[in-house]
C-alpha cells in the first residue's frame, strides 16, 4: 500500500469514526466540473479587474463591467454538471455520514449532486436580486437581455439596480449563514476542506477553528494550504477521485454507505 492509498483508507476511518463530519468546499471542487478558478489562468479575474460592491452601487461603468462578465461566464456556469466529487458527498449527507456541505463556490452544483444542507457563503449565481425592492429574478431572463444589448438591467418592478446574488469584494457575507457555518464549526468532530486555497477570510477561519476545537482536519487540494501543517491528512490531489477512492474503501461495509452509492467506487 502506497503512501497515497494509506492516506484514502485513513481518510474513509475518520469518516466513518466521525458522529457530526461537514464538508467545506472551495473551486477546486468545481473545476473538474468545467468551471474556472476565478484566480486561475483563463479565469474572469485574468481578463478583467474584480468589481467592488461600492463601485457597484456608485459608478454605471462599474456597473457596465459587471454584466459584461457575468453575460461571459454565464454558459460555463449554465453547462456544468456535478462531478464525482459533488456526487460522492451527496451520498455521505445521504448515509448520515456528513452533517452538512460549506461552500464557497456560487454555482449550485452541490444542490444539483443532492445535497441539503448547502450553506453558500458567498451566495449563489441561481438567481439575480433587486438591490431596492428584493425582487427576484431568473438569471435566464437577465441574460437574454446582455444578449440583446442591454448593458445594465435594472428592475422591472421599481427599477431598482439588480445584482447576481452572489457576493462582491466589499460585500458582507449573508449573516445567518456565516453564523451557522461557524456553529458548525464549534460541534464538528471532522472537517473535509476540500478544493480550497484556505486562504479568503473569513470563511477560511471556519476549518482552523474547527481545528482548533479538536476536530480532525483533511486537506485535498491541488496545491498547499496555510493549514496542511495541522491537518491530520493532506492530498494534493485531483478531489473527486480521491473521494472515489474513499467511497470505495467505505462501501465494504454495506452499513455504511447506500447501495445505491457504491457505483460512485467502481
Amino acid at each position: 500500500m502506497n503512501n497515497g492509498q494509506k492516506s484514502v483508507a485513513k481518510i474513509a476511518q475518520l469518516i466513518m469514526e466521525s458522529k457530526r463530519a461537514i464538508a467545506f468546499t472551495g473551486a477546486g471542487v468545481s473545476t473538474e466540473s468545467g468551471i474556472a478558478d476565478f484566480r486561475s489562468p483563463g479565469g474572469v479575474w485574468s481578463k478583467y479587474q474584480p468589481v467592488y460592491y461600492r463601485d457597484f452601487l456608485s459608478s454605471a461603468d462599474a456597473r457596465r463591467q459587471y454584466w459584461k462578465m457575468k453575460k461571459e461566464g454565464y454558459h460555463e456556469l449554465k453547462m456544468a454538471k456535478p462531478n464525482d466529487g459533488h456526487q460522492v458527498l451527496a451520498r455521505l449527507e445521504e448515509a448520515g455520514k456528513i452533517i452538512a456541505v460549506i461552500t464557497q463556490n456560487i454555482d449550485g452544483l452541490h444542490q444539483d449532486a443532492g445535497s441539503r444542507r448547502v450553506l453558500e457563503l458567498h451566495g449563489t449565481s441561481r438567481w439575480c436580486l433587486c438591490l431596492e425592492c428584493n425582487a427576484r429574478f431568473d438569471p435566464d431572463d437577465i441574460q437574454k437581455q446582455l444578449e440583446a444589448g442591454v448593458e445594465i438591467p435594472v428592475c422591472d418592478r421599481c427599477g431598482g439596480l439588480l445584482k447576481s446574488a452572489t457576493i462582491s469584494f466589499g460585500q458582507p457575507l449573508p449573516a445567518d449563514v456565516l453564523a451557522e457555518a461557524f456553529d458548525l464549526s464549534m460541534s464538528t468532530d471532522l472537517v473535509l476542506a476540500l478544493g480550497s486555497s484556505l486562504v479568503v477570510e473569513p470563511a477560511a477561519s471556519i476549518p482552523l477553528q474547527a481545528k482548533n476545537n479538536r476536530a480532525r482536519l483533511v486537506i485535498i487540494n491541488n496545491t498547499e494550504t496555510p493549514l496542511d501543517r495541522l491537518a491530520d491528512v493532506v492530498l494534493h490531489q485531483p478531489i473527486g477521485e480521491t473521494l472515489k477512492q474513499v467511497m470505495g474503501v467505505l462501501a465494504y461495509d454495506s452499513n455504511q454507505i447506500p447501495k445505491d452509492s457504491k457505483n460512485l467506487a467502481q
